[in-house]
């Protein structure tokens, strides 16, 4: 499934609108925090785990997004104020994060770290 439409909405929310028609929307606190990239979540390489020390949200540029770039067909890379901008959602992450949203999850990357 491929995202028809992707916009801010109401300061605090990323609204996904799927050419299904079906739509989601993803608090831009919530996205950060799940930030998929090694830096914010962590990654092994050759038998070393790095896990690294999640960042309290402090600053509210953190939280706000500057810019939103396609990857391929596939996945958004989201600029964020403060300058992050590592992470690639892919469209099956952004659905499992609207889901774990409503449910209240962090997503714990462990299983592949």
């Amino acid at each position: 499934m491929k995202p028809k439409q992707i916009k801010i909405f109401e300061k605090n929310k990323l609204q996904i609108i799927w050419h299904d028609g079906t739509e989601i929307k993803i608090g831009l606190k919530y996205l950060r925090e799940e930030c998929p990239c090694a830096s914010c979540k962590g990654e092994s390489v050759l038998l070393q785990t790095y896990k690294p020390v999640k960042p309290q949200v402090t600053d509210p540029s953190m939280c706000t997004i500057a810019n939103i770039q396609t990857v391929g067909d596939y996945a958004i890379q989201v600029f964020w104020k403060d300058g992050h901008n590592t992470g690639i959602y892919t469209w099956d992450y952004l659905l499992t994060l609207a889901k774990g949203e409503e449910n209240n999850e962090s997503h714990d990357y462990n299983r592949l770290v």
